[in-house]
């Protein structure tokens, strides 16, 4: 089966950071680009950041700027998303998509593979 696998969610206190990683399952995940989406109950996914397939460039929403950081890792095949100074407002389902990151502009959820997600919940 083709499909991404997500980790790292959890709980935590506004200003404070999470690591979530995104693996592939039964294909190279080096072979497409790479976009974290977030999905609130009742709003559609939204596009937060991604990263082009050769991680020569990235692309990201404005409240991303400065706080969140998306990179490939090398061996082990892995996407990060680095997320610092949480807000209460990041809380969510972070999902991760392979296929597609425009270098510019909306990063739409037209993506080839999906993972199940991974829940992000910032509290105080």
């Amino acid at each position: 089966q083709l499909r991404l696998v997500e980790s790292g969610g959890g709980l935590a206190q506004p200003g404070g950071s999470l690591r979530l990683s995104c693996a592939a399952s039964g294909f190279n995940l080096d072979d497409y680009a790479v976009a974290w989406f977030r999905q609130v109950p009742g709003k559609k996914r939204e596009g937060v950041i991604c990263i082009s397939r050769s991680g020569a460039y990235t692309n990201y929403a404005g409240p991303a700027e400065g706080r969140f950081t998306i990179s490939r890792g090398n061996a082990e095949k892995l996407v990060y998303l680095e997320m610092n100074n949480l807000k209460p407002e990041d809380t969510g389902l972070y999902i991760c998509g392979a296929g597609g990151c425009p270098q510019s502009g909306p990063i739409a959820p037209m993506e080839d593979y999906w993972g199940q997600g991974t829940q992000v919940t910032v509290s105080a």
